[in-house]
């Protein structure tokens, strides 16, 4: 109730009559003058970025792209979707873009040379992340290493380790069909519509849930006014992208038709409620961003702040290898450089730019979707655009620090309102 006191007259009259959306939007507009923006930044700046790239390249637009932008950005949210449980913890793991190539490594030495069945391969990959963000995360919480050391040492060490899987420079080729089906195929039409409908009803269900919820226990709930709101622009907007990528787009559909939703979408649909009902619905969760806000007095409260580390490092090394999965899936091969490069810059670009903070206790799952986009927008509109690496990369760069300079400021006024 305090909280509330402390607001200006029109945000109180937003929590106090009935529920509308005007008086929602008002509450709306004083929580990010306080300084909760939540993702607001990464959408203002996909929608910009996209007007952009669409105005300077038609292409930018065609269906062909809009599929290649989920194909190109997929390995990379998958990572940040990982990140995102370290950083809630104010911690960072440097080692997660050659964790997801010491999986992805793991996965070709027993599928290609072993000649292994395709879902034990997978589950050594997994397993191997989780074995690493077992140790990771004991160094850090039961050792005190500090992670930034614990991580970089493993980013050095990964790369070796890589090296030798694959034999010191060897590309290993991955033939399996469903194992390159993951990133390079896609849904028949239908079962996109079908998944379509599906996300609409779930998404609907949880909105109308939690307004009822909230009305039993005696709190303000979302007019049912601004739930259909929500539900009708995620029906279109997810309707439009489906009714996209079901057009043809090959180039001779008489030799082999491309038409559908790509696979690795509802893999991170699925994997995104997952982990947002994990941090949303579960004590666990609730620990992750109690430990994030101040982890003395989570440990005071009686939660185990060591095995929250840990398991928080177990996650984003278990989301690495499924991300090095889908790379190795795209490039159909495993060399030295998968899970290099910049991918580790990228995926932790991703979950900050998506809105999940680098000091500890604000973020959820979806930053690393909405980053995500955002990275694969910029890295697919430059090469559009014809400008190399290091155009990409100073755009990035300079994406990235204007997304920790606003979570900075707004830090600095929620502190200042008091609501922090």
């Amino acid at each position: 109730m305090s909280k509330v006191k402390e607001l200006p007259g029109e945000a109180i009259v937003a929590a106090t009559q009935s529920p509308s959306i005007g008086n929602s939007f008002l509450a709306y507009i004083e929580r990010v003058r306080g300084g909760d923006m939540g993702a607001l930044p990464a959408v203002l700046g996909l929608v910009v970025l996209c007007t952009v790239f669409a105005v300077a390249r038609p292409a930018f637009v065609t269906s062909i792209n809009f599929a290649n932008l989920f194909t190109q950005g997929a390995a990379i949210t998958l990572i940040a979707m990982g990140l995102v449980f370290v950083l809630l913890l104010g911690e960072i793991d440097l080692s997660a873009g050659f964790a997801s190539g010491v999986c992805a490594a793991v996965l070709a030495v027993t599928l290609t040379n072993l000649g292994l069945p395709w879902y034990v391969c997978m589950l050594a990959a997994i397993v191997t992340g989780v074995v690493i963000g077992t140790v990771l995360g004991t160094l850090v919480a039961k050792v005190g290493i500090p992670s930034f050391v614990v991580t970089l040492a493993a980013f050095l060490a990964f790369q070796g380790l890589v090296l030798v899987l694959v034999d010191e420079g060897t590309n290993i080729s991955i033939r399996d069909s469903m194992i390159v089906a993951i990133a390079n195929r896609n849904l028949p039409p239908w079962l996109g519509w079908a998944l379509y409908a599906v996300c609409v009803a779930i998404y609907a269900g949880v909105q109308l849930l939690r307004a009822r919820n909230r009305s039993k226990r005696g709190l303000v709930a979302d007019p049912l006014s601004l739930i259909g709101a929500r539900v009708g622009a995620l029906a279109v907007l997810a309707g439009v992208a489906v009714y996209v990528l079901n057009l043809e787009r090959s180039r001779n559909p008489a030799l082999v038709s491309l038409t559908g939703v790509p696979i690795v979408v509802p893999v991170i649909l699925v994997l995104l409620v997952v982990w947002t009902l994990v941090l949303r619905r579960t004590a666990f969760g609730r620990h992750i961003y109690a430990v994030g806000g101040n982890a003395e007095a989570a440990r005071r409260a009686g939660i185990g702040v060591d095995r929250i580390r840990i398991s928080a490092f177990v996650i984003c090394s278990s989301m690495a290898a499924v991300g090095g999965i889908v790379a190795a899936s795209r490039a159909s091969s495993v060399d030295p450089n998968t899970g290099g490069s910049s991918v580790l810059l990228y995926a932790v670009g991703a979950a900050v730019i998506g809105g999940t903070s680098l000091f500890g206790g604000k973020g959820r799952v979806l930053d690393a979707v909405l980053g995500g986009a955002v990275v694969a927008v910029i890295e697919n509109g430059m090469g559009l655009m014809g400008y190399g690496a290091s155009v990409k990369y100073l755009v990035t760069g300079s994406v990235l620090l204007l997304a920790a300079g606003v979570d900075a400021l707004a830090r600095k006024r929620a502190a200042a309102a008091g609501l922090r």
